[in-house]
């Protein structure tokens, strides 16, 4: 077993080595534990039946002092047991019922993935007026770093949080900039979050904010065939026909070979078609009446 701490308090044994860097001490992580106590026979705490692991900042969401230092030893999709002694565990007076004191407990632990929120939590440490004084480039690696969660959550199909993480990013790109190259890099880090937004409301089923979303990204970038796909079909859920082919004929010019867009094409004709037949016999049946 590996000591990590030099007197046997954290001892570590790797199941399956992960890749890149090494957890930070200011990462949120998703793992998968189980905890033990004595000779792996006794399983007093797990999150293994959960799907999708919420993130966890370390420090405030882990505050077990051994499993946070055998966490800042791991990768990305390293699986390891650790043996925490009482001193880096629940000390001597235990955690009652569950864990007796002076127990030293076994955990199994894999991470699923982190990431590093040292940039968002100083930012958000910081004033008003102290935030328009940042760089730049400091403001963008936030912004960057607060798409990287929603991009998280939305991936575990937690939309709203994916949501908020997302307009939390553009609020940070609300920085003071007056030179046009400032301004470009900002609208190049906005792009993406507005795709981004109306991808998530789509999934919300709020075809409405997906289209505002989508038309706002076309405003920086007529030409973006992502966007004109958005926004056609916010319109085909909506069910204007006319608007969603407009959208989708000019993302199909610019990317005619993409196979999302000409589905989708295909079920626009489809629902049209639906719709006519739908509102012909409706029309027979007002008529009916009358010819009778």
């Amino acid at each position: 077993l590996q000591d990590l701490t030099g007197d046997g308090g954290v001892r570590k044994e790797q199941l399956r080595p992960g890749t890149g860097q090494l957890v930070p001490p200011s990462a949120s992580v998703a793992v998968k534990y189980s905890g033990y106590l004595g000779n792996w026979n006794k399983l007093f705490c797990s999150n293994g039946n959960s799907k999708y692991p919420r993130l966890m900042k370390l420090g405030k969401d882990i505050t077990l002092w051994g499993l946070e230092i055998g966490l800042l030893s791991m990768t990305k999709g390293e699986a390891a047991l650790f043996i925490l002694t009482p001193e880096y565990a629940y000390g001597q007076q235990g955690c009652p019922p569950s864990i007796p004191p002076n127990t030293t407990v076994l955990f199994k632990v894999e991470v699923l993935d982190f990431i590093d929120s040292e940039e968002c939590d100083t930012f958000f440490e910081l004033t008003n007026e102290q935030r328009d004084r940042l760089p730049l480039e400091k403001v963008l690696k936030v912004a960057a770093t607060e798409r990287e969660f929603g991009n998280y959550f939305f991936y575990k199909q937690h939309f709203k949080i994916a949501k908020d993480r997302y307009k939390r990013a553009l609020s940070i790109l609300g920085h003071s900039s007056c030179s046009k190259a400032e301004q470009s890099q900002i609208n190049a880090s906005k792009l993406p979050l507005f795709l981004n937004l109306s991808l998530t409301y789509l999934k919300l089923e709020r075809a409405d904010r997906a289209l505002k979303y989508g038309e706002l990204a076309l405003e920086l970038d007529q030409r973006s065939a992502k966007a004109l796909f958005r926004c056609g079909q916010a319109c085909l859920y909506m069910r204007e026909y006319s608007k969603s082919w407009d959208f989708l004929a000019r993302a199909q010019c610019i990317q005619p070979f993409n196979r999302d867009i000409n589905n989708e094409l295909k079920k626009l004709a489809r629902c049209y078609k639906e719709y006519m037949e739908m509102e012909k016999e409706m029309c027979c049946q007002m008529f009916d009446p009358l010819n009778s």
